[in-house]
């Protein structure tokens, strides 16, 4: 029963660490980056003043009525 607690202590920290970088790479690979990509491929053909007139033809803002 000697030094069980170091044992078992020094296997969770390991494992803990492990599960922790394995989780933090799948985020970024899986959800960060796609999203990066996603965000330039919509800024790459983005319009914002044809956006911006869509809009006001639609009503949506109120300080820019539709004429």
């Amino acid at each position: 029963m000697r030094g069980l607690l170091a044992k078992r202590m020094r296997f969770h920290l390991l494992g803990a660490f492990l599960v922790s970088a394995g989780a933090s790479a799948l985020f970024k690979f899986g959800v960060a980056e796609p999203r990066k990509r996603a965000y330039a491929e919509f800024y790459k053909h983005y319009d914002p003043a044809k956006d911006f007139e869509a809009m006001k033809a639609a009503g949506v803002l109120e300080s820019a009525p539709p004429k």
